[in-house]
């Protein structure tokens, strides 16, 4: 029988229940492919994260439900919290090999902040059933990159958008929807991704390597404050630097236990 070291974590949030929940798993080797997606099922949370120490920090990867993915933002930022908080790293800068690259993320205090690739966006024209499955039938701009980026006229309109889910697969189903931010927030979005069983997803590090180049370019300014206004909902500091993004966010523990594999 095999243990492995298994940890429930919060990210982008200063409190339990809020932000995004990732399942983080610990492991001294790399288990088959198969095993991975059972475990990420048998977890039923949008992302699993397993890490694999290596002489120059570490390896990672990342599982939905349905299979792996190549960039996660909250799942990273879960992993590193697990890495510096509970197996007690002793630098304030650790570096993971992954399918994306090597991505560093850097601590200071309770924030920890990912240093990832900047996403482009092209525009383009959306699909109208997509944009018919958001009940979006106005629209400012939109973008195509990793996802689809539809910027709205207000916080309230985001607010408001009620998809019918079951009408955005097997079409165009990873989009965010976005607009200026109101008070301290320069700007907000929310994420939905059902292809990947994910209907709404709570805080959304990819979909932020899109929106930071998009609204830095449109508000003129490299350091910006996000919220992603989903129900459980996070702040996410932003920074475009050069042709890459850095996302600073905190994250809380939520369970720690351990995995048996038979």
């Amino acid at each position: 029988m095999q243990e492995i070291a298994f940890y429930m974590v919060d990210a982008f949030s200063d409190r339990t229940f809020g932000g995004n929940a990732a399942a983080v798993c610990e492991l001294k080797s790399w288990l088959p492919d198969e095993t991975l997606l059972k475990m990420a099922q048998q977890h039923n949370q949008s992302e699993t994260a397993f890490f694999v120490p290596t002489k120059g920090g570490f390896e990672l990867r990342w599982f939905t439900t349905q299979h792996e993915v190549n960039l996660c933002g909250h799942a990273t930022l879960a992993t590193a919290h697990v890495i510096f908080h509970h197996l007690e790293y002793p630098d304030a800068r650790l570096h993971f090999d992954t399918l994306s690259g090597r991505l560093t993320v850097s601590r200071e205090g309770e924030w920890l902040t990912l240093d990832f690739p900047a996403g482009e966006t092209q525009a383009q024209t959306p699909p109208p059933e997509m944009l018919a499955a958001l009940g979006v039938s106005d629209y400012l701009a939109a973008r195509k990159g990793r996802a689809w980026l539809i910027e709205l006229a207000s916080r309230e309109a985001v607010e408001a958008v009620r998809p019918t889910i079951s009408a955005m697969t097997p079409g165009e189903h990873k989009v965010t929807i976005t607009a200026r931010g109101t008070g301290d927030y320069d700007f907000v979005s929310r994420f939905f991704s059902p292809g990947e069983a994910v209907w709404e997803d709570p805080v959304t590090g990819s979909a932020h390597t899109m929106l930071i180049p998009y609204w830095s370019e449109k508000l003129g300014k490299t350091t910006m404050l996000a919220r992603q206004v989903s129900a459980r909902g996070g702040d996410i500091r932003c920074e475009l630097r050069g042709d890459r993004v850095l996302m600073s966010g905190q994250a809380v523990s939520y369970l720690k236990g351990q995995i048996y594999l038979r």
